[in-house]
């Protein structure tokens, strides 16, 4: 069950109408056209001198999106091919208290299209003054 939801590329979001709606992901992703799968390592909001950036959850959500994206396009697969992304973050409840400063932030770096997405809380991350960490998995075609 589909809602119809395909940007063209062979790259369709899947959302059962029985289900709640999703807000900011996908509860599946269903890729047809050929491709390679690309897994992206977990980004944090470390800039390019491995200083973690950002005084709050929006701060680090936002560079450590931006750092994903890096790579993947370093990959060669752009925002519409992400496929599934875990969010860790180390309060799951500030997490939840800028969802829609979050999903702003999603749709100027990514657009309107939604992986299926999992976030996770952590009691503390790599980088010790982490907020936030992404991982990911794309498909280029």
């Amino acid at each position: 069950m589909s809602d119809g939801n395909s940007n063209g590329s062979g790259v369709e979001r899947i959302n059962p109408p029985h289900l709640a709606p999703p807000t900011g992901f996908s509860h599946a992703v269903r890729t047809t056209a050929p491709g390679t799968l690309v897994f992206l390592a977990g980004q944090t909001a470390l800039d390019s001198t491995g200083r973690i950036v950002g005084d709050d959850i929006v701060e680090q959500f936002e560079r450590a999106l931006g750092n994903l994206l890096e790579v993947a396009a370093a990959a060669g697969a752009g925002p519409s091919d992400l496929t599934k992304l875990t969010v860790f973050a180390v309060d799951v409840a500030d997490y939840r208290h800028h969802a829609k400063e979050l999903g702003r932030v999603w749709k100027r770096l990514v657009g309107s299209d939604f992986p299926a997405m999992a976030v996770i809380g952590a009691s503390r991350l790599w980088d010790e003054e982490a907020l936030v960490e992404i991982e990911g998995i794309a498909v280029v075609r």
